[in-house]
């Protein structure tokens, strides 16, 4: 399973990797909004947005590429380690 996770926080790029490794799920992490972010994001199976720490114009360009390409969306407010882990446990499942 691929996920890319949208926001969060800058120190905590490798945790959210890491709690990916541990749900064998290859993880892609934007904390920035980089150039043409819509052709790096690929076709992940799932798109985590951390509400709380991302920009309105990344929360559109996101939402959009995955609608674009059919990709399911969770929108979580919190970004912590324990919020994507939730997340993780609760998709990891239904695959």
């Amino acid at each position: 399973m691929s996920v890319v996770i949208i926001g969060g926080h800058d120190r905590m790029v490798c945790q959210y990797k890491q709690i990916c490794k541990k749900h064998k799920c290859k993880a892609k992490v934007f904390t920035q909004m980089p150039s043409a972010l819509n052709k790096k994001i690929g076709t992940p199976d799932l798109v985590v947005l951390f509400t709380n720490t991302v920009s309105h114009k990344m929360v559109k360009c996101a939402v959009a590429e995955a609608k674009n390409k059919n990709i399911e969306i969770v929108r979580c407010h919190t970004s912590s380690q324990a919020a994507l882990t939730e997340i993780l446990e609760e998709r990891c499942k239904a695959v």
